[in-house]
């Protein structure tokens, strides 16, 4: 009858297997034995600050929120006066396509502009005024003349 054909190598690789599993199982023992079986001490909580703490939170201290006044969503934009003036500095504009984008000075948005909206001719870098128009994709700057 022939013997099995086990090489050094596999025999080797089968040692390193039983000595993790064996050294897996200690570490599973020296976990049971600590002491630290309870869930209780394994709960962490979040105080009002955010911080991790062991400590539960003062029942005393909890305030009642109802689910209809949190706010989901951006915030309401604040209704503005639609002939007020902006200024602002071209960021882009392309001459041959007839658009472009205003950086609006007080709030630092972006806003699209196009040539049909134009009182004057612009380039990038003007400083510009103009009025805020609601486009079909967001704000659309018009009236737009140089300053």
């Amino acid at each position: 009858m022939a013997r099995p054909q086990q090489t050094f190598n596999k025999k080797e690789k089968e040692k390193a297997r039983i000595k993790k599993r064996q050294d897996k199982l200690k570490k599973k023992e020296e976990r049971k034995s600590s002491g630290t079986s309870e869930p209780d001490d394994m709960i962490a909580y979040v105080d009002e600050r955010g911080n991790i703490t062991d400590t539960p939170p003062d029942p005393a201290k909890k305030t009642q929120v109802k689910a209809e006044d949190i706010p989901l969503g951006p915030p309401p934009r604040e209704s503005e006066d639609p002939d007020r003036l902006h200024t602002g500095r071209v960021t882009y504009f392309n001459n041959a396509k007839g658009y472009g984008f205003i950086r609006d000075h007080e709030s630092q948005e972006s806003i699209f502009t196009h040539i049909n909206g134009h009182l004057d001719e612009i380039d990038e870098g003007d400083k510009v005024s103009f009025r805020l128009e609601q486009g079909l994709k967001g704000l659309n700057a018009v009236d737009v003349k140089k300053t």
